[in-house]
């Protein structure tokens, strides 16, 4: 039986599972000060950090975190590190159409940013500069990419033959191929390597040390304060420290798997050659990829979201989606039959009415706030970084000007209609998956509103 690959599959987080894991640097206690606080060690607090420290290396900075850095969405996702500051070329285009050249060379010039770092640093993270296939797996998908690829330069439509030369998956009915991108990484390392950066630079971090408090210039945690200048928020997924925010983002659970390593027989019998991240063209899509040891993370297709905007550890576990995940598992690759998992877990991510970061400031300027990324934020929270200390520096940069930058999105309704709203939607995508991408009726109202999700 297919689930019986699931029978010894440990509830933890592949890449946090690693004895290369840093010790936990020691809590705040007492006051300090700072010119630059930085709330979350996750990847928007930890390059708002070292950018802070790269762009006016005076400054004294502070970055606080409630667990360690790393240790949520950063340590836990797929390891996508996608060039795109829009969640995807066509969500881009649909809202921000006279600024997507821009967006889409800043979002290159980002990514390119982004390997530059983890080469001159030396981090251990399995950076590699791979591309993306987003592949056809219904007939009206093919039309879709079509579209798409007379529209984006540098990418090309591959048709069956070709799509299974790339990866033999009886699935497969074409694909989109991006060569140039997409990166992928091991994301807990990325984020480690990243936090001993800002250690070299002076930066003081401390972990376990979550913020109860803030008032205009100060932080409070059970042990001690912080008083500094300026203040950056990077908690994203987590109730933001204003509350005003709370109402623009909702927590959204998403589901992994990882196997244990392909044999070369198994790896050979689906090809890969080019070890792409791999993408479905479906409104519930799975995304998949290597590992450095030939393992296969398959993650997805179902976002949970928990009424009143809940977030609690149990959340990670779902035995039925787990499964659901392998079954589908073996329908993408049935010759991997008798294939284990080793691995299982999930995380939460923060999503936004308009699927991508959003950013300001408040307090007369001196607190920012960059959030809302919606799941690709690997490579996106280095740009959303920029955008902070733009805005708490008073830079007027490119950036700064965007109206992408400018722009919030619409806020969630409060609860019950929040979740009405969530799971309709859920539904409705479900449905267009199963009915040639038809919208229904709610979907083509949020479509001319600009509201909805993209998971």
């Amino acid at each position: 039986m297919k689930l019986a690959a699931l029978a010894d599959a440990e509830p933890r987080v592949f890449w946090l599972d690693d004895k290369s894991a840093p010790e936990p640097a020691p809590a705040l206690l007492g006051r300090a000060e700072a010119d630059l606080a930085v709330v979350g060690g996750g990847y928007t607090g930890l390059w708002t950090a070292l950018r802070a420290k790269e762009r006016y290396p005076s400054l004294d900075v502070v970055l606080l975190e409630s667990d360690t850095c790393g240790s949520a969405a950063s340590g836990r996702n797929g390891g996508f590190c996608d060039a795109s500051l829009t969640h995807g070329f066509a969500n881009g285009q649909a809202r921000w159409p006279a600024e997507m050249d821009d967006l889409e060379r800043l979002g290159l010039e980002n990514l390119d940013a982004i390997g530059a770092t983890v080469t001159r640093l030396g981090i251990d993270c399995d950076w590699q500069r791979t591309g993306e296939l987003t592949v056809a797996t219904a007939p009206h998908h093919l039309d879709e990419l079509a579209a798409e690829a007379e529209e984006r330069p540098g990418v090309r439509l591959l048709d069956q033959d070709a799509a299974r030369a790339e990866v033999n998956s009886p699935t497969y009915l074409g694909a989109l191929h991006d060569p140039g991108r997409t990166a992928l990484v091991e994301p807990a390392r990325l984020a480690w390597g990243l936090r001993q950066a800002c250690l070299d630079l002076g930066v003081r971090i401390h972990e376990n040390s979550q913020v109860n408090r803030m008032h205009t210039r100060s932080l409070a945690t059970a042990t001690g304060s912080v008083r500094a200048e300026h203040i950056a928020l990077a908690t994203n997924a987590f109730p933001s420290l204003l509350r005003r925010l709370r109402k623009y983002t909702v927590p959204v659970y998403d589901l992994v798997l990882v196997t244990e390593p392909l044999s070369a027989a198994q790896l050979s019998s689906i090809g890969w050659r080019h070890r792409q991240g791999i993408g479905d063209a479906s409104n519930l899509f799975h995304y998949y990829r290597l590992t450095r040891d030939n393992r296969i993370l398959w993650g997805g297709y179902l976002p949970l979201y928990h009424y009143a905007s809940r977030i609690d550890p149990s959340f990670e576990q779902r035995d039925s989606i787990h499964k659901l995940l392998a079954r589908h598992f073996f329908t993408t690759f049935p010759q991997l039959e008798g294939l284990h998992f080793t691995h299982r877990w999930g995380g939460v991510i923060d999503t936004s009415t308009r699927f991508c970061a959003f950013f300001g400031t408040a307090h007369a300027g001196k607190v920012g706030y960059a959030l809302g990324y919606t799941g690709l934020g690997v490579a996106a929270t280095r740009f959303g970084a920029d955008v902070m200390l733009d805005l708490l520096y008073g830079e007027d940069t490119e950036r700064t000007r965007l109206r992408m930058v400018r722009e919030r999105p619409h806020r969630f309704p409060p609860e019950p209609f929040r979740a009405a709203g969530i799971h309709l939607t859920r539904w409705s995508m479900s449905q267009a998956d199963a009915h040639a991408g038809h919208r229904n009726l709610w979907l083509r109202t949020l479509d001319r509103m600009g509201l909805g999700f993209d998971f």
